[in-house]
């Protein structure tokens, strides 16, 4: 029988759980649209929402509001659940804010190759670390440390495109539209955004259906990631060998979150494309990313060059993921970009021609992905 006091006292303590997640939001103020520039004679704008701002420094600290709110809202976390997750370390770092804040155990389960310092940030918000040499075992690590627990797998990548409320609530797409609303091109003609889980692109994809707007979503997938050949053949049985080296985005498998049918177009992007244009964005603007922002800026300007080809006018929105300062030691490392091989030579050559003259002609492709299952 169940016990009546001990019921009364759980609701109770979600009810405040829940009063303290909101009170977040509510504290933290909207993040901003930067705007990047372009020759005025273009007629295009180029805007870049900068998710570097929320209190964990990313754009997964709306996903992992979002996640903590679902499982408190579906009696999964209640006081004392030991939060577990599967993470390339940005998701993580905002789950640990969160338990924190809730009093409540957290284990992040993420890749040894995770950067040092989003370890030390999952760290210092109270998380432990649990590390794999496999990036694709992070998910029945996650769930087995989580059974093992009692606690609760958040699993981000099944529950990312149903924990937002895709048709407003202050969720991404209804801020940009917001904030685009006194711009000279309000309605974007493109949004582009990457895919870790597929939640964003879930969220935004079918905002703009539920509005009517004619705008169009691409989704900008790196090397070594499931998410182009599945949305390129319909597939959603492709794996991939070898790892996303963007982290934050790209996985080796099609995850849950990942709605292909709402994607209007795809591009993929080497990671030295990625790398190069995360820096060209920092020298010429100072807005400092990581290399997902990197891999959108460079889908973005391939996106605005053929708009040029074809005389159109309009904005294009993307997203300044996170902050560049967790990255010193690898993606602005010289010496860290050498030793895997990257040469960042050519695509640079790219986008300071692109940036004068809107030429794409020569751009440099992705590498060939190979299946770790091939049809």
């Amino acid at each position: 029988m169940h016990d009546l006091d001990q019921a009364r006292r759980t609701r109770a303590w979600v009810s405040e759980a829940v009063r303290k997640v909101e009170a977040d939001a509510n504290r933290s103020s909207d993040t901003h649209l930067l705007s990047v520039p372009l020759p005025e004679d273009w007629g295009i704008e180029l805007y870049l929402k900068d998710e570097s701002t929320h209190p964990t420094g990313s754009l997964k600290h709306r996903l992992a509001r979002s996640l903590f709110l679902y499982g408190l809202c579906n009696g999964w976390i209640v006081e004392g659940t030991t939060i577990v997750e599967s993470s390339s370390g940005s998701t993580a770092v905002s789950e640990a804010y969160f338990a924190r804040m809730l009093g409540l155990p957290f284990v992040a389960v993420i890749p040894r190759t995770t950067t040092q310092e989003k370890i030390e940030l999952i760290e210092f918000y109270g998380g432990r670390c649990h590390f794999v040499d496999d990036a694709a075992r992070v998910y029945d690590e996650a769930a087995g440390l989580a059974a093992e627990s009692g606690g609760h797998y958040m699993d981000q990548f099944t529950f990312a495109e149903r924990a937002t409320d895709w048709r407003g609530n202050n969720n991404i797409a209804e801020s940009i539209f917001e904030q685009l609303a006194q711009e000279r091109h309000p309605i974007p003609r493109w949004i582009v955004v990457g895919a870790g889980t597929g939640g964003t692109s879930a969220t935004i994809g079918r905002y703009v259906r539920y509005l009517r707007h004619p705008t169009q979503l691409c989704v900008a997938d790196p090397e070594n990631s499931a998410f182009f050949e599945a949305w390129d053949t319909g597939s959603r049985d492709v794996h991939t060998t070898g790892a996303s080296r963007i982290e934050g985005i790209g996985r080796n498998r099609v995850e849950p979150s990942f709605l292909p049918q709402i994607v209007d177009h795809m591009v993929q992007v080497p990671d030295a494309a990625s790398i190069a244009a995360m820096r060209f964005l920092a020298a010429r603007t100072g807005f400092r990313g990581g290399a997902s922002t990197g891999t959108n800026l460079w889908a973005a300007f391939g996106l605005i060059a053929d708009m040029l080809h074809h005389g159109e006018t309009g904005s294009v929105v993307s997203l300044l993921c996170d902050r560049g300062d967790r990255y010193r030691h690898t993606y602005y490392d010289d010496a860290w970009v050498a030793g895997r091989g990257l040469d960042l030579a050519e695509p640079a050559a790219v986008l300071e021609r692109f940036i004068v003259s809107g030429d794409w002609a020569r751009e440099p492709r992705a590498p060939a992905v190979t299946p770790a299952n091939p049809r």
